[in-house]
């Protein structure tokens, strides 16, 4: 007999989560105390690549299975999953190609050559935007998904109610056991929250804030720069996401001030002016210190548990590897995943 399967949070993890196990005839209910785009995912930039969360030696495979994954999802125009460029630089030192990056096409590129008349030129014809790259020393170029929240999030949790799940939104559980006894499977997606839900201390609330700005003309690709002050240009369907920031705190307001200096750093880069602010969005990363959990433990009443929860910026670029390490985990399948589960407690 199949378990009744429960899963607490419904951001990226516990919606993917939850297809996976719908979709294999498991009555599989969401509980959470935001959905949709009031989540921490919500208000995620969503491009795929590692990001704020450790140890990378065991993310990367789960982030390469995801990336996989994803790459399927683009044939379906519902999912809002596209593939997008993303040029990755360093203000101040040589950034290197990442060698799982390789294999994907990632190439190194000059600012200077970038920055060329040719380049200009090349710019010009594409509705008149010209970068302005002379602020970077280095960089490198990678084909990547990107996931536009506005869209791919409905699109999974309308996969998954398709799918016989359901979801129940304004849920709070101080602890696991307070979950219905009829569910048998417990799986905590809850991102910060886990940090109370199961007595957590390692999780700590990495603050991005962003602002959505019209789409900009002429902007094919992504811009990232991860150093002080961080900033990112992410072109979407629709609009533009600028950011951002990465700050220890659990603030959710968000600060004038910030958006007027990421938005303002976003523009020098791009070499426009200020677009208009649409909207601002503040997100709390769940990072944890000692790793990203995929773990299998169980509760006092000796109901079976899966964690998933401390993917810090890498929410969406590890949501499919880690919700099938999960799988593997609830269906004593994890042979091939042990040694990445065991490291990842």
């Amino acid at each position: 007999m199949k378990h009744r399967v429960a899963i607490v949070g419904a951001g990226v993890s516990g919606l993917t989560c939850g297809v996976i196990f719908a979709e294999r005839g498991y009555r599989t209910a969401i509980f959470a105390k935001e959905t949709g785009q009031q989540t921490t995912s919500g208000a995620a930039a969503a491009l795929w690549f590692p990001y704020d969360a450790e140890p990378l030696a065991k993310v990367i495979p789960r982030a390469l299975e995801t990336y996989r994954t994803l790459i399927d999802l683009i044939r379906n125009q519902d999912s809002g999953v596209s593939m997008i460029e993303l040029r990755q630089f360093s203000r101040m030192d040589e950034i290197l190609v990442p060698h799982w990056a390789i294999p994907l096409g990632a190439r190194a590129i000059s600012p200077s050559v970038m920055s060329s008349k040719a380049t200009a030129k090349t710019a010009a014809s594409r509705e008149g935007l010209k970068i302005s790259l002379k602020m970077f020393k280095s960089g490198f170029s990678l084909r990547v998904p990107l996931m536009d929240t506005t869209i791919y999030l409905d699109y999974l949790a309308n996969r998954f109610i398709a799918a016989g799940g359901s979801i129940a939104a304004d849920t709070y559980f101080k602890q696991l056991e307070d979950i219905d006894s009829k569910f048998d499977l417990l799986i905590n997606c809850a991102g910060v929250g886990a940090r109370e839900l199961v007595g957590d201390a390692d999780v700590e609330s990495h603050r991005g804030q962003v602002a959505i700005v019209p789409r900009i003309s002429g902007l094919p690709y992504a811009v990232v720069c991860d150093d002080a002050p961080l900033m990112y240009a992410i072109p979407r369907r629709n609009d533009c996401v600028f950011g951002g920031t990465n700050d220890l705190s659990n603030d959710l307001a968000a600060d004038p001030a910030i958006t007027a200096q990421l938005v303002s750093e976003c523009a020098r880069a791009l070499n426009i002016e200020n677009p208009n602010v649409l909207a601002e969005r503040v997100g709390l990363r769940p990072f944890r210190k000692s790793g990203v959990r995929v773990e299998r433990t169980s509760v006092a009443d000796g109901r079976v548990v899966i964690h998933n929860y401390g993917h810090g910026g890498s929410g969406f670029t590890l949501s499919w590897g880690c919700a099938q390490a999960v799988f593997e985990l609830a269906t004593d399948r994890a042979a091939s995943s042990g040694p990445y589960v065991s490291a990842m407690h």
